[in-house]
Order: C-alpha cells, then sequence, then structure tokens
C-alpha cells in the first residue's frame, strides 16, 4: 500500500508538470538510479523501453510542521526511455504501463 502511494505522489508530480530545477529544495518526487538522483519531468510523451533495475524513492518530509505529509522511503521499478540516456532521464514505476518519467538533476 506505501509503494502505491509513493507512485501516485511521483505520478501525479510528473502529471501536474513539475520542471526540474537543479536548485530545488523541495525533496518530493526524487527517486536515485545508480548513482544519480532523479526529479518529475514535464515530459508527456516518451516510450517506456527496458527495465534497468530497482530505483530508490527517497523518504521526504519538506513540510514538517504538516502532520501526515511525508513519504517514506521506497523502492519501484526503474525503466529506460527510449531514445534518452539513461544518465539523462528514466521511467520509474511499478510496470511499464505505470512507469512516470524522471530526468536527471
Amino acid at each position: 500500500m506505501k509503494r502505491a502511494a509513493l507512485l501516485v505522489t511521483i505520478v501525479t508530480l510528473a502529471a501536474a508538470g513539475c520542471t526540474v530545477a537543479s536548485d530545488a529544495a523541495s525533496c518530493s518526487g526524487l527517486v536515485t538510479y545508480g548513482t544519480r538522483d532523479y526529479l518529475p519531468t514535464e515530459k508527456s510523451v516518451f516510450r517506456v523501453g527496458e527495465r534497468l533495475g530497482t530505483a530508490t524513492v527517497s523518504e521526504c518530509d519538506d513540510t514538517p510542521n504538516d502532520p501526515g505529509d511525508s513519504i517514506p522511503e521506497g523502492t519501484t521499478g526503474a525503466y529506460a526511455i527510449e531514445g534518452v540516456d539513461p544518465t539523462e532521464a528514466i521511467a520509474v514505476g511499478d510496470s511499464p504501463a505505470e512507469a512516470a518519467p524522471m530526468a536527471a538533476r
């Protein structure tokens, strides 16, 4: 259930058109795959490629005064995006159909 909530958060952020900012203070949506951090991107048209492995969804509580708004650490699938180097962007989700695009920060 927690895993589903993490993915809903990531997909919601991506669908809302969050842009990636290198100086972003918010941890919301932060995913780590290998040695790189990724954030939701506004890329809306993409094709999911092969499964790369497992990504870690970072614990986040960037609104400490609002109880219940924290996101616990979890894991999810990491997928290649066709035509894009994984050092630049990946897709994350429990399945290719649920994967949301994430850009390296």
